[in-house]
């Protein structure tokens, strides 16, 4: 009995090369692996694309111009497209057991054999298909399952100015729109054809378990607080069942044990082969642990299971689920204009990006969602955007949003550009079948409606859904009176209890609906094009007051250049050619790229009568490495500015931003704080910094120092230590301010940074900013920054890479399973100036994020984080240990600031090839592009999985030096 996946010895073929018929091919004719011409291995979950690529039938469309030589299906025709897929599983039943056939996502449209057998599934890409194929088993147990896929029907064409979406054709369908091309992607030649998610058999016995829905609700300021829960069940025998129901909540503690919170059982009888509902009286908990999003506390989560006994036979079903008691809601803050989120009562500065997929591929895997979703909790953000033109994201990318705490705005598919306006004007009434729109939302509630970390459902992006669609997804989303409100009254919600139906009877009813991403808080509310801007800046318009006039921006975008390993690896050498710099007769620089970099979607440093060109700020760079290195100091300038900027008006000016984007699902060249290939660029680590819970900075535009705290709790007698550098090592400006104090959810300006202001002031210098506890000297947020006077510039730091600055590395190394972790404790060993020594040290307080309680004495959220509990096992390795230390070192004899230095991972093989790509990817860093004045010392730590026969090596860069230098 339960769920087995269907995700190993796939083959696929070209269905115009088979010559076969899907019950020959399930019963006397089944394909051979032995056949490379015919079939080949296919990628399930995954599309035709990816198996082509897979087989190298097609160049890697990710890399170079690869993509242009791929035919593309406007040009093919659907049958090029159209793909069988077969695979092989056993399955033998007991008596009175069923088997269902699941597909949880096929693009588009199939046909399905089962030894001989055929099922029609209906068209939608987004729609999960469950068909029960008891009777069509082999009394063996070995099955033969062969999948006719057949591509979206209105694939479209690329008309030659490319565009957004293509020739919006894709909109006539139920489907992703990315696929047809935009401004950040190139068209996907198949547009996404093929089972592209979860296959699987489940085994039951006469009554089965279908589309459960939990719902908390809480009384009493979150201590009393309710489980409500309502299952469908399916009885397909042919008598009546007489069934013993129960619910479980549970938690495991430390080792095997499990805490049972509570268990209900209860006795219901179901008629003959029919469906019925059943909803469960309330559980009761008291004060049970909350769910936070990232940086407000925990993620804790129950294990919430659901059984079935039949009388006569057993346990017919099982069904079980992570389950976090949480409360989130929304309104328009009346201050701002924005939308204000709350969670468990607690008010929410949101600082997110928006998602479209991770692969453009669909190669979706648990490993790859893992590394993403934990990316976006590394940079300290707390809400990913679901935009409209790419996936309804799948469970296991909700799963790990539940376990790192991300919040998550899921929207329809629905696009201003594919369904309203664009080149040529699109369609605006959405999808040819609204009903199948429709269905295919609905079913996705149902899938995804359990997780915590889904916050909200909009209609579309940059546009509203068809009013009959926007008008029923009204309808069919809208609030329980429990959710409708924040309600002060006890009584008046019990009250509300008593009269309402059950909130586990809705299709949701805990979270709000809004009908697109520029409406009802979002942008100026009224659906006015009034997201972006989507280039370069400077870096102090982000504080300006005219800068962005509305209170939460659903989009900003901005450059994303990643490393020169990353060029080379995805481009051949013509890809490698920086831009040329053509200087326009006002000044400004306008760059030119090469057409790789164009197909890629490059983004520029500048734009003409707006921003100088930043890179060149820096001195015009002479190769790709120079220029790549470069652009990460803009990038991470870039980024930090412009979450700092927001922050900077926390609830005065804005409730939230969402960063446009954060990644790319392939090898495009804007808008990511990470590659295809898992590596970051230094704007990762500009986000992490500044979207710190507690953050000391400084405002770019009046150069004050400012502390924001979006914690729930006060900060009292807190310490400021602001110092200056200057390019000969020297410290000409020095400050302590103690004394200070931060209320809850607050930004606070502290006092002004007057070094620019002082007789005679470096053109170019760095300014170190530290908020610490004087009681201990342990430092709550440390920032550094590199600037220069006004009308200046940073060139000369580029004969600063000549001074070479010593520093020492301690290195430890622990390695468990394939997993290495790594310490290093670098130090710059050039003498410091005689100031406070304890503060060099950067010994740092660990936010422990657990949530406190409303009735909590705690005073401070800042205390030692203890071991991780339950949630966090699933990642980490039970093998033995073996350690190793080292230290390591870099001579010089020149006092300064060791700038810009960043790690990287890379392999030893003995059979390396001259040039190969020798990064070991993704790799998790506690921080990374980091600084240290003379002195100063920072430990960091580095984790990664190394592949079978690979010996890492752990090497670091700088400004100050040329060359890798090998710490590990």
């Amino acid at each position: 009995m339960g769920k087995t996946v269907l995700e190993d010895s796939w083959l696929a073929a070209r269905s115009t090369d088979v010559h076969f018929t899907g019950v020959q091919l399930t019963t006397t004719n089944p394909p051979s692996s032995d056949d490379h011409v015919l079939w080949m291995p296919a990628v399930v979950p995954g599309t035709v694309l990816a198996t082509l690529v897979k087989n190298k039938r097609i160049p890697d469309p990710f890399y170079g111009l690869n993509n242009e030589a791929i035919m593309d299906i406007g040009d093919s025709g659907r049958e090029y497209y159209t793909f069988w897929f077969f695979t092989t599983f056993d399955c033998k039943l007991s008596t009175d057991q069923h088997v269902d056939l699941n597909f949880r996502g096929i693009n588009y449209s199939a046909e399905v054999y089962v030894n001989g057998h055929e099922i029609v599934l209906p068209k939608g890409m987004f729609r999960r298909h469950s068909v029960d194929v008891t009777d069509f088993l082999n009394p063996d147990g070995q099955n033969m399952l062969a999948v006719l896929v057949h591509p979206p029907d209105h694939p479209g064409t690329i008309p030659p100015q490319g565009g957004q979406g293509g020739d919006h054709e894709i909109g006539k369908d139920v489907a992703t729109q990315y696929v047809q091309g935009w401004d950040w992607m190139a068209p996907i030649r198949d547009r996404n054809t093929g089972i592209w998610d979860e296959v699987s058999i489940t085994v039951a016995g006469p009554v089965k378990i279908v589309d459960p829905h939990l719902v908390s609700s809480f009384f009493d300021g979150y201590k009393r607080v309710y489980l409500h829960a309502t299952t469908d069940l399916v009885n397909r025998s042919g008598k009546a069942a007489d069934c013993s129901l129960s619910i479980q909540v549970s938690t495991e503690l430390e080792g095997n044990t499990v805490l049972v919170e509570n268990l209900q059982t209860k006795q219901v009888s179901i008629p003959a082969e029919s469906h019925v509902q059943f909803t469960f009286p309330e559980l009761f908990l008291y004060k049970p642990n909350l769910w936070w999003p990232n940086g407000m506390g925990k993620q804790s989560l129950y294990n919430v299971e659901i059984t079935v006994n039949v009388d006569g036979y057993g346990e017919s079903d099982a069904w079980s689920n992570h389950f976090g008691f949480r409360k989130i809601y929304s309104e328009i803050d009346s201050a701002t204009g924005g939308r204000l989120f709350k969670v468990n009562g607690e008010p929410i500065f949101i600082r997110g990006g928006n998602w479209i997929l991770s692969d453009g591929l669909l190669r979706l895997s648990k490993t790859r969602y893992q590394t993403d979703i934990k990316f976006h909790a590394d940079m300290n953000f707390n809400m990913l955007r679901c935009w409209g033109g790419g996936l309804a994201e799948r469970p296991d990318f909700y799963h790990y949003c539940d376990i790192y705490g991300l919040l998550v705005w899921q929207e329809f598919w629905i696009t201003g550009d594919v369904d309203g306006r664009g080149d040529p004007i699109s369609n605006p009434n959405g999808p040819l079948d609204h009903e199948l729109f429709l269905y295919c939302a609905r079913d996705t509630v149902k899938l995804l409606r359990n997780h915590p970390s889904l916050a909200l459902w909009v209609g579309g992006n940059e546009q509203t859904p068809p009013d009959d669609i926007n008008e029923a997804l009204t309808n069919d989303l809208k609030l329980h009176p429990f959710f409708l409100k924040v309600n002060k009254s006890t009584e008046k919600e019990e009250t509300t209890a008593l009269t309402s139906m059950d909130p586990s009877q809705y299709l949701d009813g805990t979270r709000v609906y809004i009908k697109g991403s520029l409406w009802e808080g979002f942008a100026d509310s009224q659906g006015g094009w009034t997201d972006g801007p989507y280039e370069i800046q400077n870096p102090e318009d982000f504080f300006k007051d005219d800068y962005y006039a509305y209170g939460f921006n659903p989009e900003v975008g901005n450059v994303g250049m990643p490393v020169a390993a990353t060029i080379r690896a995805t481009m051949p050498s013509e890809g490698w050619e920086i831009p040329l710099f053509n200087k326009l007769p006002s000044g400004y620089v306008q760059e030119v790229a090469n057409p790789i970099w164009v197909y890629h979607k490059y983004i520029p440093y500048s734009k003409p009568d707006k921003v100088h060109d930043q890179i060149l700020s820096y001195g015009k760079p002479k190769d790709l490495d120079d220029f790549c290195l470069k652009a990460q100091l803009v990038n991470y300038v870039q980024y930090r500015a412009l979450l700092e900027g927001w922050t900077s008006r926390m609830w005065t000016k804005y409730t939230g931003v969402l960063i446009w984007k954060t990644q790319n699902p392939w090898t495009g060249l804007r808008g990511q704080f990470y590659d295809h290939l898992h590596d970051q660029t230094a704007g990762f680590y500009g986000c992490r910094h500044a979207a710190e819970p507690i953050h000391v900075q400084l405002n770019l535009s009046t150069y004050f120092i400012e502390v924001v705290n979006t914690t729930s709790s006060d900060l009292a007698d807190m310490a400021i230590e602001v110092s200056v550098w200057d390019l000969e090592g020297a410290c000409p400006y020095y400050k302590v301010t103690e004394n200070l104090s931060v209320p809850s959810k607050k930004t606070v300006p502290m006092f002004e940074m007057k070094y620019p202001k002082s007789t005679n002031p470096k053109p170019v210098y760095f300014l170190l900013l530290k908020l610490y506890n004087p009681s201990d000297f342990r430092i709550i947020s440390r920032n550094f920054y590199w600037l220069h006077l006004p009308d200046r510039d940073y060139q000369l730091l580029e004969p600063y890479r000549k001074k070479k600055i010593p520093l020492k590395m301690t290195s430890d190394i622990s390695i468990s399973g394939s997993t290495y972790t790594v310490h290093v404790n670098v130090k710059n060993t050039s003498k410091k100036p005689e100031k406070n020594s304890s503060l060099y040290k950067n010994n740092f307080i660990e936010r422990y994020d657990d949530g406190v309680d409303f009735d909590s004495d705690l005073t401070s959220s800042y205390i030692t984080k203890p071991e991780a509990g339950f949630l966090q096992k699933f990642y980490k390795q039970f093998s033995r240990v073996e350690n190793d230390s080292r230290v390591s070192e870099i001579n010089g004899a020149e006092v300064g600031v060791a700038f810009f230095l960043s790690f990287s991972v890379h392999s030893t093989k003995q059979d390396h090839q001259t040039g190969e790509d020798t990064r070991i990817l993704p790799v998790h860093y506690s921080d990374n592009y980091f600084s240290l004045v003379p002195g100063e010392e920072m430990a960091v730590t580095i984790s990664f999985e190394v592949p079978k026969g690979v010996t890492p090596r752990v090497s670091l860069h700088g400004w100050n030096f040329d060359s890798a230098h090998t710490v590990h």
